[in-house]
């Protein structure tokens, strides 16, 4: 689901941003307290104050979210292991007949938003496996407990104001509503202050019920992609191959150049031509020089504000490819990667060493990746950015 997944890994940017946030946030002590400081700033907001007692009244503490929450080990899993274990025969079959099922609704998508409907399937086949498991943590629950918690309080405190707003409106249920244990609700997992932005009625109802109706949950997704930079009609990933003797220091998400430049230096597409010249794009490979390489384009970027996690994203975005047609990866030899334990023990030594990994959790995030590619380049290593046991050893 959206919410295990994208919540787990908002690893970047939340971890630096943790103690202003707390700061501005107030989060911790004792939870009835806690409780009645939110109650009295949803009055400063211009909220009714009975609306806000009757949202409240049965406002529990939930252990099981702040457990869930806690839970990482998925997203330490190297990308092939990741995508395979996600990426079924099943899920194929069942998103194929969803594509069927619902084809005029992906047809509009497509033609006024401009999102195609293999990224749309892939985020429901990940997340809720096509509505099937929308999750059962109460919903107010979750956000409230989550706000307390003094972890990410700014990122879910927001979200309990914006989902009062929405049992206002009478699209919430207090007491019955559920969904992920981060908050989310729906098919494809959305926030509430994502529904009150971009909930969209797409079966022309009157309403917009993101459990149940498949047209209003594609429609309010494609237009919260939309919203977030999502470009119309443009490729996201592409699976490539390069020339031997290829520059690795080049590759990387913040390697970004014109497709033409990637041409010149050699780079093809494995399947199809490459992408307009003039677009802008990132040669990344998830498990090294080895393994599966890819050509990350715009569009790729922008998932990262759906889900913060490296691998879920690549995964996410090469499945939305097989639902449009392409085959699957070649997956290489990659070399051995590292251990969740291991991985910590590598970060720790990048850190020690003056590089920004993002905070040592055991997971291969962004700016670990950088700072494993410079540590390469500085040691006569090819830079693709994968740590290897030969690597934490030379270190």
């Amino acid at each position: 689901m959206r919410g295990a997944a994208i919540l787990w890994a908002l690893l970047i940017f939340l971890h630096t941003a943790g103690a202003a946030t707390a700061q501005s946030a107030p989060c911790g002590g004792p939870f009835p307290d806690f409780v009645d400081g939110l109650k009295r700033e949803a009055e400063r907001r211009g909220l009714d104050p009975a609306t806000v007692e009757r949202f409240f009244a049965n406002v529990r503490q939930d252990p099981d979210v702040i457990r869930a929450d806690r839970r990482q080990g998925v997203f330490q899993l190297p990308f092939v292991e990741f995508s395979r274990r996600l990426i079924s025969q099943n899920r194929i079959e069942n998103g194929r007949r969803n594509a069927q099922r619902h084809a005029a609704v992906f047809d509009r998508i497509e033609r006024e938003i401009g999102v195609p409907r293999g990224i749309l399937l892939s985020f429901w086949a990940f997340e809720t496996d096509y509505g099937a498991v929308q999750g059962d943590y109460n919903t107010r629950d979750a956000l409230v407990t989550l706000s307390h918690d003094c972890r990410r309080p700014g990122l879910f405190r927001p979200q309990v104001f914006a989902a009062i707003e929405l049992y206002a409106q009478g699209d919430l249920d207090p007491d019955g509503t559920t969904g992920a244990w981060a908050g989310e609700i729906g098919m494809v997992q959305m926030l509430p202050r994502d529904i009150l932005e971009h909930g969209t009625d797409g079966d022309g109802d009157g309403r917009v019920s993101l459990k149940t109706s498949p047209p209003d949950a594609l429609l309010s997704g494609a237009k919260m992609l939309e919203s977030l930079g999502w470009r119309a009609n443009e490729p996201w990933l592409q699976e490539i191959t390069v020339p031997r003797g290829f520059d690795w220091a080049l590759s990387g998400l913040e390697g970004t150049r014109p497709v033409s430049e990637w041409a010149a230096l050699g780079v093809r597409g494995r399947n199809a031509p490459l992408g307009p010249g003039a677009l802008q794009a990132s040669v990344i490979a998830p498990q090294g020089r080895l393994g599966p390489i890819f050509l990350a384009y715009p569009n790729f970027n922008v998932l990262f504000e759906w889900n913060q996690s490296f691998v879920y994203v690549t995964t996410a975005a090469y499945f939305a490819t097989r639902l449009e047609g392409a085959p699957i990866y070649d997956a290489g030899t990659p070399e051995p990667g590292l251990s969740g334990d291991r991985m910590k023990a590598l970060q720790r030594k990048l850190a020690g060493m003056g590089h920004d990994v993002g905070g040592v959790d055991g997971i291969l995030g962004a700016k670990t990746r950088i700072a494993v590619r410079e540590v390469q380049a500085r040691l006569g290593l090819p830079a693709d950015g994968w740590p290897t046991p030969a690597l934490l050893d030379r270190l």
